[in-house]
């Protein structure tokens, strides 16, 4: 396996060791992080083909909010929180639909496109409303190469383009802005902390261990790199014969993809952008992926496939062997992450070494230990240890 160290200098004296079995789990430390971690990162909502014309718009919940993006009639994507201005009603229910109006269900405050308030039954009996005050409250939006983010509070961090700028040219060949959805966004939830998942969504030592079926497609070539605010993680396949039907049937129905130079016809990319998204990028589609916490050991998977329109028998039938082969990957994954989980609810564990090679699990855990520094306690504080607490300067 192919790593390379992390950019970041090394002045964290708990860089070898794993986050602290109790984070995972702790109701104190699930707050904070909603504070400090998810509130002000960058969060994937849909992609710009998903809301193609005025009123057309996605929803997301997370953090204990949620989220609508909405097409205005001038062509301009925006992001509101979906609650009236009035007495707090959610507005619009469900994962997307398309709306001449946004208009509240309880007492029928109607906002128009751009989230400007417009119509107040008895507006009269309200003298001192001024409606221009009163529209819906915007949320921090970023369109990155046709992906539409969105965001609950400004700290000042970086941009999702400035995130993933060590490998936007890389990205650049997969044409992001000319894909369409390909399936529907599914929601699986997962009885373990969020925190989980991503780490072995970056962790590359696993692979030869757990997953046979990318060893059998990809051999010893599983790579990992680990930037500031992104990991890469990478595997070329082995065109050689494979004793697996659907992997055998993939590798031989997989056509060229023109737009691809030689070296990513058979190449399987995967970023994970800081804190929880993630784009797995195949020669034939590109699928997103999100870890949401629901709870400190509970977490929603959710996720979607797009890919640029093609027509050709050999695109659809790999893109249907990609998704056999993956769903036993997600199978194999679920079943590791929650004997992880389970298994730190023991009080026999603390902290886990890390190996040099693991240079993204060493990245998140610096990270998440600069936002919240009580992780560098091996166990639990006393309870209440929350009120006190403050992010590393």
């Amino acid at each position: 396996m192919a790593t390379q160290p992390a950019s970041i200098p090394n002045l964290d004296p708990d860089d070898g060791w794993s986050l602290p079995a109790w984070t995972y789990s702790d109701p104190e430390f699930h707050a904070l992080e909603m504070r400090r971690v998810f509130r002000p990162s960058w969060q994937i909502v849909c992609h710009v083909s998903d809301v193609p014309n005025a009123g057309d718009y996605h929803t997301l919940e997370y953090a204990g909010e949620s989220i609508i993006v909405i097409r205005g009639k001038d062509d301009v994507i925006r992001a509101f929180t979906n609650v009236c201005r009035h007495r707090g009603a959610r507005i619009v229910d469900g994962p997307s639909g398309c709306a001449k109006k946004l208009v509240c269900p309880y007492h029928a405050w109607a906002y128009e496109l751009d989230g400007q308030l417009s119509a107040v039954p008895i507006r009269g009996t309200y003298p001192q409303l001024d409606m221009s005050k009163h529209g819906l409250a915007p949320v921090d939006l970023e369109i990155y190469r046709g992906f539409i983010f969105v965001r609950l509070e400004d700290d000042g961090g970086p941009s999702v383009a400035q995130m993933i700028a060590p490998y936007d040219h890389e990205v650049a060949h997969y044409r992001f802005e000319d894909l369409r959805a390909i399936g529907r966004v599914t929601m699986r939830p997962r009885g373990v902390n969020w925190k989980n998942v991503g780490d072995n969504y970056s962790d590359g030592l696993h692979i030869p261990v757990a997953h046979p079926g990318l060893t059998r497609l990809m051999g010893t070539g599983y790579g990992v790199e680990a930037q500031p605010n992104v990991d890469k993680m990478w595997g070329p396949l082995l065109m050689r014969m494979n004793r697996n039907p659907s992997e055998r049937a993939y590798l031989k129905y997989l056509p060229r993809v023109d737009h691809l130079p030689e070296d990513r016809q058979t190449l399987w990319t995967y970023f994970k952008l800081w804190p929880n998204v993630a784009f797995d990028i195949y020669p034939d589609q590109v699928d997103f992926m999100q870890w949401l916490p629901t709870s400190p050991t509970e977490c929603l998977i959710r996720e979607i496939s797009y890919a640029i329109p093609d027509d050709r028998r050999e695109m659809k039938a790999a893109r249907y062997l990609n998704w056999r082969i993956n769903r036993q990957v997600n199978a194999e994954d679920t079943w590791l992450i929650t004997r992880v989980q389970d298994g730190m609810a023991s009080e026999s564990f603390t902290v886990g070494p890390l190996s040099e090679a693991e240079v993204a699990l060493r990245n998140f855990a610096r990270k998440i230990r600069r936002l919240i520094p009580e992780a560098r306690q091996h166990r639990a504080p006393a309870p209440g240890w929350s009120r006190t607490s403050a992010p590393a300067a």
